[in-house]
């Protein structure tokens, strides 16, 4: 077994292979002048079961093609196996023709993973369910809940607390939590004008006096969450706070977060924090280090996987 690191978060790879107490595969991943990625790997792999690290997160067409020439160098240097670990799929939201002429452009991601070498694909809390049927290789989907809810037991202990879905979509991811925790459930009601701008119409669910909890996979502007916040909000929550997988944080997202009434906002690090990110007095991120390293060593033994959505 054998962890290779791209160049997208090397602390979340450097962290995965401190618990599983090995170190990281000896590889290059650089650029030529013409900003052409060039890949070298130092170790011989032939027969290995290998896992390449890479988030195809900012600036995602790079860290994409890095994950594809890296995936096309092992299987060319006869590794046994190769697992892509992403811990944030990119382009998942482009998972079905949102309209005429359009792509479904996870559907070409995923093609184009299988051709470049990946045997299996090992990611997190993906945006659409169905872009596993993308695949014709195994793709083990984890989940943060199990983390997130270790965190709000710790944090908020025997408050009174309330999930919240900031949108009809997310409303299975929410209530999954919700029934974990044994709490009640919250939808926001909103209409989205056009891409990036949303616009909350209505909350179902009596928040007043409950410390609400936004539930979300994916914050890229934050302009949805912010509204929902202040929604929750002025309908007499006692405070809000949110958690959230992926941490895109494109644009201001990280000033409109802290002008909002989220008091904390909680992302794990399957992208790596700006500076920005680590500076912001409201948001902080928790480690999948340990649930990713658990995965892989479950996959490298052939041992069960979806004991670790418990």
């Amino acid at each position: 077994m054998k962890i290779v690191a791209c160049n997208s978060n090397p602390p979340l790879a450097e962290a995965v292979a401190a618990e599983l107490n090995m170190p990281l595969c000896n590889a290059s991943v650089r650029r030529f002048a013409d900003m052409e990625v060039f890949v070298e790997i130092f170790e011989n792999v032939r027969g290995e079961d290998v896992f390449v690290v890479q988030s195809t997160c900012t600036p995602t067409n790079d860290n994409l093609m890095e994950l594809l020439i890296m995936l096309d160098a092992l299987r060319r240097s006869s590794a046994r196996r190769v697992t892509a670990v992403m811990p944030y799929f990119g382009y998942a939201r482009q998972d079905r023709k949102s309209g005429s002429r359009t792509p479904i452009s996870a559907k070409l991601v995923a093609n184009l993973l299988v051709e470049a070498g990946a045997d299996r694909i090992l990611t997190m809390d993906l945006h659409a369910m169905q872009i596993q049927g993308f695949f014709d290789i195994p793709v083990d989907n984890l989940y943060a809940a199990p983390l997130f809810v270790r965190d709000i037991k710790d944090r908020y202990g025997d408050r009174d607390l309330m999930i919240v879905s900031p949108d009809v979509g997310g409303v299975v991811r929410a209530r999954q939590l919700a029934q974990r925790l044994n709490t009640d459930l919250a939808i926001i009601d909103k209409r989205r004008e056009r891409a990036g701008v949303s616009e909350v119409m209505n909350v179902i669910g009596d928040v007043k006096g409950r410390h609400c909890l936004l539930v979300d996979d994916i914050v890229d502007s934050g302009g949805s969450l912010c509204n929902a916040a202040r929604a929750i909000s002025n309908q007499g929550a006692a405070s809000v706070g949110a958690y959230v997988t992926h941490g895109v944080l494109t644009g201001s997202a990280v000033e409109r977060i802290a002008d909002s009434p989220i008091e904390m906002l909680t992302l794990t690090d399957s992208i790596m924090a700006t500076e920005a990110v680590t500076a912001a007095r409201n948001i902080r991120q928790v480690s999948i280090a340990g649930l990713l390293a658990r995965a892989m060593r479950a996959v490298s033994d052939e041992s069960s996987v979806s004991s670790l959505f418990d």
